[in-house]
């Protein structure tokens, strides 16, 4: 890592780099898929296609079925330790590292929360990603505090129609962590922010050193909120560009495809996404 990083970026990269395998690395980052991707099946069924996609990390989300074999059991932060067990037996099968939870609703609730932090703790998950009650920021510092897990704010798009909603801008973001605990940060959705009509390396650079998760979409339209996914390097989202930044901050992911088009066969085109990260190269300098 270059000496020239500010001391912030230094913190929180090192917080990545001693929670995730250099195993976990798919090229230049670790790199891999939200869970949400495979939403039409169940969390056992999205770690192996993560796996077979050529992903190294997952990110699970609340609401997911466990397995086709018990398609009533939801996985998160309510399931019994039987289930844990499971889930992390299957990740040590298919050789995938669990490095995020989310999104999730935290900052109303602080029994809630601290379930939710627990959850993480258990899983050896290292960031909760979540668009917060920003009143409850405190109570969510001292859990990031306690239990040495960082908080990713995710960004879904600008909604014209409620103008109370502010996760979008990286600004506003920005503004809510600077001054709390280096851990408290921002999950990078790069897709929402092309369908807000924002240049993502320029909503990365104002987030420097404060960015500790990325949800990765390569849409089909610039500023469109009814954009779809396409493979990495072949939409608007200019992919490259957006590597290349990550790359000049010393950020080293995690990247996570979060691929919503194509629900049942997406497979296919998540793999090409993947293994664009695997084979992008920054330029010579």
């Amino acid at each position: 890592m270059k000496k020239f990083l500010l001391p912030l970026l230094l913190i929180a990269v090192a917080g990545f780099a001693a929670t995730i395998p250099d195993s976990a690395k798919v090229g230049h980052f670790y790199a891999g898929c939200q869970a949400y991707s495979f939403r039409m099946f169940t969390v056992m069924e999205a770690i192996e296609k993560t796996a077979a996609a050529g992903g190294k990390t997952i990110e699970f989300y609340p609401k997911q079925k466990l397995s086709p074999e018990q398609p009533e059991v939801i996985f998160n932060h309510e399931s019994t330790p039987e289930v844990i067990a499971a889930v992390k037996a299957k990740l040590a099968e298919q050789g995938i590292t669990a490095v995020g939870y989310g999104v999730i609703k935290i900052g109303t609730d602080a029994a809630a929360d601290r379930k939710v932090f627990e959850f993480c703790k258990t899983m050896g998950i290292g960031i909760v990603i979540t668009e917060p009650d920003v009143k409850g920021l405190d109570g969510i510092e001292a859990l990031v505090k306690e239990f040495d897990i960082k908080m990713a704010i995710h960004n879904h798009p600008k909604r014209p129609l409620d103008r109370s909603y502010l996760f979008w801008d990286p600004n506003y973001v920005l503004e809510l962590v600077k001054d709390r605990d280096p851990r408290m940060g921002a999950c990078a959705d790069v897709g929402h922010w092309v369908r807000s009509g924002l240049n993502p390396v320029d909503c990365i650079r104002i987030l420097k050193g404060r960015i500790f998760d990325s949800h990765m979409k390569d849409l089909s339209e610039f500023g469109n909120p009814k954009a779809h996914d396409l493979p990495f390097g072949t939409g608007k989202s200019d992919i490259p560009a957006i590597l290349a930044e990550y790359h000049a901050q010393g950020y080293p992911g995690p990247l996570h495809v979060e691929y919503e088009h194509n629900w049942e066969t997406s497979l296919p085109e998540i793999k090409q996404s993947l293994e664009f990260v695997k084979n992008w190269q920054p330029a010579a300098k």
